[in-house]
């Protein structure tokens, strides 16, 4: 069975620059698209970024494009997500996930019924 632990969130400010990692046990990343979602309370999870299993391919969400950049490292088998310029709407829980069925295209890779295994979350407060 796959875990997934998310790491690099906290308390930061408005403006800084945080990694979140993903790693995982018990399977490889490798052979999966993987994905960044985020959720605030009250509200459903939301799709954040995605890469293909070989890196060759991401996709965001509209509200992170361009402060935002997931990458992956088969190696060491983690996944991270780099954060720019945050303000406080981009305070969440944020999870990592597995995409386990679906095409490889954009709207699947956001479609958060295409993962089936998700981490704990780890939790984002920007401060303003």
């Amino acid at each position: 069975q796959v875990q997934l632990v998310e790491s690099g969130g906290g308390l930061v400010q408005t403006g800084d620059s945080p990694i979140l990692s993903c790693a995982a046990s018990g399977r490889t990343l490798s052979r999966y698209t993987v994905g960044w979602f985020r959720q605030v309370p009250g509200a459903r999870r939301a799709f954040v970024a995605a890469i293909t299993s070989t890196g060759d391919t991401t996709t965001y969400a509209d509200s992170v494009k361009g402060r935002f950049t997931i990458s992956r490292d088969n190696a060491k088998n983690t996944v991270s997500l780099q954060m720019h310029s945050l303000t406080p709407d981009d305070t969440a829980v944020y999870y990592c996930a597995l995409k386990t069925v679906g095409l490889l295209i954009p709207q699947a890779m956001a479609d958060r019924e295409n993962y089936n295994y998700w981490g704990q979350g780890t939790q984002v407060t920007v401060s303003s």
